[in-house]
């Protein structure tokens, strides 16, 4: 059997909210998303561990959650009692804050072939079957989102 989903959870929710804000939500929507995300995979968890990759799993109710969402007419939030978790110490939020401005200037396809490319470091295969596309399909909006990423002059670059 599979791990358990308290388990997974713990070692899984923040990347999923950072998945999400890359996928163009703000903190709070992301953290709506993940938790509407992973209620539904409590559901059906038995049918998640038995995936050959349970992260591909999720993160195919992730997106579907994220469709679903930008839907609806209202979203609204909701209270409560919980704070979200604190910013990772040390992270270069000028870089982040321009990947994500860089992002959100993307169509919804390119964005989300990156993140969950890169981000969630899917394959092309596990990509193609979250967002149910064709493989080659995947590799084409991965390789125009990478030039319109590369071509971002708003990009903070190191050097």
């Amino acid at each position: 059997m599979g791990v358990d989903f308290t388990e997974y959870v713990a070692a899984r929710r923040a990347t999923l909210v950072r998945s999400a804000v890359l996928l163009g939500c703000d903190l709070h929507e992301a953290e709506d998303l993940v938790q509407t995300a992973l209620t539904r995979c409590l559901r059906s968890w038995r049918k998640v561990q038995r995936a050959d990759r349970p992260d591909a799993y999720v993160y195919r109710v992730l997106v579907n959650a994220f469709h679903d969402s930008r839907a609806r007419l209202w979203r609204g939030e909701l209270p409560t009692a919980d704070l979200p978790e604190a910013p990772v110490e040390g992270a270069d939020l000028a870089a982040g804050i321009a990947v994500r401005r860089a992002l959100l200037n993307m169509s919804r396809e390119h964005r989300e072939v990156l993140v969950l490319r890169y981000y969630a470091d899917l394959s092309e295969r596990e990509t193609a079957a979250v967002l149910d596309l064709p493989a080659g399909t995947v590799k084409s909006r991965t390789a125009r989102a990478l030039q319109a990423l590369a071509a971002d002059q708003n990009i903070v670059r190191s050097n």
